[in-house]
C-alpha cells in the first residue's frame, strides 16, 4: 500500500496542535512515508479518510467528541485500515491500549516526550519503523458485538479438561506485533488444567499487568503478571514483566520462574530467546515451543536449541500473522516441527501434551 511516488500515505489523528505538528515532521523526514493529512478530531478524520484514502493511520486515545478507542471500533467495522495508536505510558493508557490492540489496532507506540528533545530521535525511529510494519500488517475487521471472534474464544474456554498428569510438561509462548490478540486466541482454547506456561511478549513496563489481567479475565487458566521465585505449575500462566527477561529454572523436580535484567537480547527485554533457551535447558523434551506472530527474529535461535533438545514446536502461519517476522525466522531455521494457522495452534498443543501423557503411562504400566 503506497502512492503513485511508492510512498507511504499517513493520516494523523491528534487533538493536540503540538503532537500533530510533530509527527508530521518525524514522518516527513522519511523518503518512505507521505504525511497526506492531519485531522484534530474523529470527525474530521473520518472526512479526510474518505478524501485521502491513507494507508496508515496514526490515532489519538483521547480526543474531544470521539474518542480513539470509539473511532476505532467504528472504522474497524465500517473500513477496516492499519491503525498505529499513540498512547500515554500509565495504567490508563495502558488499559485503553490493551483495548485497541483487540479491537484491530496493528500496534502502539508512546506519546512523544515534547520537553525532551535528545529522545526524539530514539522516539522517531521507533515511530517510523512501527509505520512501515503496519502498512504491511494483515488487518483483521471488527464484527458486531466486539473483536472478531472473542465471542467464540469465550466459549472455547469453557470446554473439556485434560484430566492428564501435566506437572511434568511446560509449554512456552513468544510473541511481538499483533501478540497481545495471539496469545488471547491460543490461551482462551487451553483447558483450566493445562501444562503450566510461560509467555514473553514485547510490552513496555506499564502494559504487562493490565495485559496479564486481560488474559486471566478472558482464559480458563489462572494467569499472572510472573514474580521471581513462583514455582510454574499447571492450570497457571506466567507473562514476563516488561523490561526483564523471564527465564525458568530447575528446582529439583520443579521448575521455578526467575526474573533479570541483564541486558536486552535482540534489542528487547524482555527477550523470547532468552527465554527459549533457558527452557530448552532445562525441559528438553518436556517442553513445547510456540512462536507467534511479531517483527524481527527474536526467540528463533532459542527455538533452534528447544527442537535439538528434543522440544516439540509450532509457528503461527503467514495467513494469520499480523506480521509474520519471529514465526518465519524460526520456520527458515528449521526450528518448527509444524507451521499452523492460529485458531489450529491450541489443539497441537493439547495433542502433543495427550501423546506425551499417553506415553509416560505406557511406560509407567510396563
Amino acid at each position: 500500500m503506497a502512492t503513485g511516488n511508492g510512498r507511504i500515505k499517513v493520516l494523523i489523528v491528534d487533538d493536540s496542535a503540538l503532537v500533530r505538528q510533530l509527527l508530521t515532521a518525524i514522518l516527513g523526514a522519511d523518503p518512505d512515508l507521505e504525511v497526506v493529512g492531519a485531522a484534530q478530531d474523529a470527525y474530521i478524520a473520518r472526512d479526510k479518510i474518505k478524501a485521502l484514502n491513507p494507508d496508515v493511520i496514526t490515532l489519538d486515545v483521547e480526543m474531544p467528541k470521539m474518542n480513539g478507542i470509539q473511532f476505532l471500533r467504528n472504522l474497524m467495522r465500517l473500513r477496516p485500515m492499519p491503525v498505529v495508536m499513540c498512547s500515554s505510558l500509565t495504567e490508563q493508557g495502558a488499559e485503553v491500549t490493551l483495548a485497541a490492540l483487540e479491537l484491530g489496532a496493528v500496534d502502539f507506540v508512546t506519546k512523544p516526550k515534547i520537553d525532551l528533545a535528545h529522545t526524539l530521535e530514539n522516539y522517531a525511529a521507533e515511530l517510523i519503523d512501527k509505520i512501515k510494519i503496519a502498512a504491511r500488517a494483515r488487518v483483521r475487521g471488527l464484527f458486531v458485538g466486539g473483536a472478531a471472534g472473542a465471542g467464540a474464544l469465550r466459549a472455547v474456554a469453557g470446554q473439556g479438561s485434560l484430566r492428564y498428569r501435566t506437572t511434568d510438561q511446560l509449554i512456552a509462548i513468544g510473541a511481538s506485533t499483533g501478540g497481545t490478540e495471539a496469545i488471547r486466541e491460543v490461551l482462551c482454547r487451553l483447558p483450566a488444567d493445562a501444562p503450566g506456561i510461560v509467555i514473553s511478549q514485547h510490552i513496555p513496563a506499564m502494559f504487562s499487568g493490565p495485559f496479564a489481567a486481560r488474559m486471566n479475565a478472558s482464559s480458563r487458566m489462572t494467569v499472572h503478571e510472573a514474580r521471581d521465585g513462583q514455582l510454574v505449575i499447571p492450570g497457571h500462566v506466567f507473562i514476563a514483566p516488561g523490561d526483564q527477561h523471564l527465564v525458568v529454572e530447575r528446582d529439583g523436580a520443579r521448575w521455578r520462574v526467575r526474573l533479570t535484567q541483564d541486558a536486552p537480547v535482540n534489542h528487547h527485554r524482555p527477550s523470547v530467546d532468552v527465554m527459549f533457551r533457558s527452557v530448552a535447558r532445562c525441559a528438553g523434551p518436556n517442553a513445547i515451543g510456540v512462536m507467534l506472530t511479531g517483527m524481527g527474529a527474536d526467540g528463533a535461535k532459542g527455538m533452534l536449541e528447544m527442537r535439538e533438545a528434543g522440544a516439540h514446536n509450532v509457528v503461527q502461519d503467514e495467513q494469520t500473522s499480523v506480521v509474520w517476522g519471529m514465526p518465519r525466522a524460526a520456520a527458515n531455521l528449521g526450528a518448527a516441527e509444524r507451521i499452523l494457522p492460529l485458531h489450529e495452534i491450541a489443539d497441537q498443543i493439547l495433542e502433543w501434551v495427550a501423546e506425551r501423557n499417553t506415553s509416560a503411562a505406557a511406560r509407567a504400566r510396563a
